[in-house]
Formats: structure tokens, sequence, C-alpha cells
């Protein structure tokens, strides 16, 4: 089965990448199910209610999420929705959940959302509470993806790592840039540091530069705008063994709207 992982969605651009690539994409790979990182989607941070239905539209089935989910407080009428998750190690007295086991077509996939501590806000140990749904999740499928949502690369191979064998894939979200270490690991567990951004790359991660460089030089504050322009999707594409969960491959994806 062939699993595909948008890389963040980054405002208005992003959700245009979406709706042009996805659909001819999903037909000509033959993909079985799609994941998208949508905590930036509205605005280049947050979520709305109605940006979610647009998204999925699109033909995602999951969103996930991260550090900007309650950036939009339009989202809390719809964090209950089982197509979208918010970190599973936020407190559990947070609205949502963090992990899900979804049915499409003949097979069932589990799909885990979590958030890295190092440079990050204060949240629950990703580990522990990995092996905590993973336990649960092997009784419905073995087929079982992460999105770590985290600042530093070796707390996301380190995830990988402690998570390899028991996993199908660990895919990291959050710092907008893919990365070029996309590989199966020994036990075979699909990884990559960063899947990248579906938005514009003419900004800086998604906002416009001059915004950006403006904060560098003078310290200051600086206005979010969303940077417009050769919008481009970005992800990994995963292909897995249904029925033991172990990943066969995974390919960076880049795909440009206006094909340049």
């Amino acid at each position: 089965m062939k699993i595909l992982f948008i890389a963040d969605i980054v405002g208005k651009p992003g959700r245009s990448a979406l709706a042009q690539s996805l659909p001819l994409l999903v037909q000509e790979r033959q993909i079985d199910f799609v994941i998208a990182n949508g905590e930036n989607a509205a605005g280049g941070l947050g979520l709305t209610p109605s940006i979610m239905e647009e998204i999925m539209a699109c033909g995602v089935d999951v969103i996930t999420s991260g550090n900007h989910i309650w950036k939009r407080t339009e989202i809390l009428e719809a964090v209950s929705r089982p197509e979208l998750l918010r970190p599973a190690n936020y407190p559990p007295e947070a609205p949502g959940r963090g992990w899900g086991v979804f049915e499409k077509k003949s097979f069932k996939i589990s799909v885990i959302n979590l958030q890295g501590r190092v440079f990050m806000e204060p949240s629950d140990c990703p580990f522990k509470i990995a092996d905590a749904i993973i336990e649960k999740a092997v009784k419905h499928t073995p087929v079982i993806i992460v999105d770590i949502h985290a600042e530093a690369t070796s707390e996301k191979l380190a995830l990988a790592r402690y998570l390899d064998g028991r996993i199908s894939a660990v895919v990291g979200t959050h710092t907008h840039v893919q990365t070029s270490d996309a590989r199966i690991l020994e036990g075979g567990t699909a990884f990559i540091s960063d899947a990248g951004m579906t938005g514009s790359p003419d900004g800086i991660i998604g906002v416009e530069k001059e915004e950006i460089i403006r904060k560098f030089i003078t310290g200051m504050p600086f206005r979010f705008k969303v940077a417009r322009g050769n919008e481009t999707l970005e992800g990994v594409i995963i292909d897995i063994e249904q029925e033991t969960g172990r990943a066969v491959s995974i390919e960076p994806v880049r795909i440009n709207i206006k094909g340049e």
C-alpha cells in the first residue's frame, strides 16, 4: 500500500498547490491513503473548520498538526472530529485526540501525532506516549505512521531509532525544509527528518522574506505575511507491506504547480 504524507501546508499558496497537485498525484502514483500536516494552513498560522473541509475535499484523509493548532480558536469547533489530530503528548485535558485508527478500502492504518520537546513548548515525553499508543494501535493494524512535529533533527531521528521495527514510518515536520535523509532503517521503519513544506519557496519557510530579514536585522517583531509565488507541494510517498507494516521504500516528492 502507498501512503502519501504531505508536508506542512502554509496558507492559501499551500492550499492552492495542494488542490492543483494532489488529485493527479494520487491517480498517477496509485496512492491509497493521504496524510497532511495542516497546522499552518490558515494564513500561515493555525487551522479553521472551513479550511479543514477545503483540505479534505482535495483528497486528504487525515490532518495532523503541531504547536500552532490552537492559533485559531475556531478550530475548537472541529477538533473532536476523528480526521483531525493534535499532538498526543499534549496534556490529557486538552481537547481533541492525538491518534486514531482509520479504515479505507480493504486496510486499516493508525496515524499518531507527536510534538518534540527540544526548542519547543513544554509537553509530555513523546517517547513514552508513543510506547503507550503503539501498544493499543497494533491490536488494530501493523501499519502505523508517526508525524513528529519538532525542531531538532536529533530528537526526530532518536524517536525513529527508538521505534524502529515497531511502526511503519516516522515523518518529521515543523522546520519546513525538506531534508535529504529519507531512508528505511534497519528494522523496516521509514524515516525522514522533515518532509518539507507545501507553499511558496520564494519566502523564508513560507513567510515573506522581507519580514523575516527585518526581524533578524532589527530584533523587532514582524508581521506574519504568507509568501507567494512558485507554489510547491512537498512530502514523501511511503510504500508499506500491508500484512507486516514494514516499509518497502520512501521517496521524497516535490511538485511545482507551474511546472518549473
